[in-house]
């Protein structure tokens, strides 16, 4: 073996012991992958954002602010035009802890619906959208206080990327997302397989042991629907058999609220719905 095939071999070794990154050509190749459709993926999350708040945001709105990866470029925008002077008097209602903590660090005015019940937009992503602007949202385990600060608002617009577009619910996501009180979540799964069928999961944490704990001291169940009747089903009345179930506090189910969607790809295009 050549001295230099050695040394390449021998630096690839280090590097695969020091940062866990394999070096073979095939694995590298399929990384080198994954790492570009993750960045075209976030490209895309970036141009809704910052297209749906400049037309939607002005000085002086009170702002309701979502959750999760897409909102982050929100609050990115919102942070270049404060500081740049060219958006001011605003004031932001968080809908998670998270968000709160962005919005601290952006620098940017933080309230809640104590001092600001009413708010002039509430921008928020979205897990699914179909044709008809329903959305389930609460992937990320905020869904009550979402639903909380979109009510709120005069104005809801819904910021993803094209994945998340689709015909009919549950085309491409498979559940909807419950919070439910602690002390109710077992009969609560038991009481929606029997009267909905499907199957419903609690939620778990993944870095610690036992089920996730919201913002507001409750559980979160995935409810997996029965996918048998996806293009006839009839979301209004499954979310009011889901309310009326004692210890589900609010669904991940966002029906006829969204003004307008902004799907965009990682390409710059933006599509405005409706």
């Amino acid at each position: 073996m050549s001295s230099t095939r050695a040394a390449f071999l021998c630096a690839s070794r280090l590097l695969s012991a020091a940062d866990g990154f394999d070096c073979r050509p095939r694995r590298l190749a399929i990384s080198i992958r994954k790492m570009s459709a993750l960045s075209e993926i976030e490209r895309a999350k970036r141009h809704a954002a910052f297209q749906c708040a400049s037309g939607n945001v002005a000085s002086g709105a009170r702002i309701g602010v979502g959750s999760g990866s897409t909102v982050k470029y929100f609050v990115q925008y919102l942070k270049e035009k404060f500081h740049e002077k060219t958006l001011t008097d605003i004031v932001c209602v968080p809908t998670s802890f998270q968000t709160r903590r962005w919005l601290i660090d952006a620098g940017l005015p933080v309230s809640d619906l104590e001092q600001t019940p009413s708010l002039s937009v509430c921008i928020d992503g979205a897990d699914e959208v179909d044709a008809k602007l329903n959305c389930i949202k609460g992937g990320g385990g905020c869904l009550l206080q979402e639903k909380v600060v979109q009510t709120c608002a005069e104005k809801f617009f819904v910021i993803a990327d094209n994945s998340k577009q689709s015909t009919v619910l549950g085309e491409k996501y498979k559940n909807v997302p419950l919070e439910v009180s602690q002390f109710a979540y077992a009969p609560v799964m038991k009481w929606i397989e029997q009267k909905l069928g499907g199957k419903c999961h609690l939620r778990n944490a993944v870095k610690k042991c036992g089920p996730i704990v919201t913002d507001n001291g409750n559980y979160i169940v995935d409810w997996e629907f029965p996918k048998s009747d996806d293009q006839n089903r009839d979301w209004n009345a499954v979310n009011d058999t889901l309310l009326r179930i004692p210890g589900v506090l609010e669904t991940g189910l966002f029906l006829g609220v969204a003004q307008k969607v902004y799907f965009a790809t990682a390409e710059g295009s933006v599509t405005v719905i409706p």
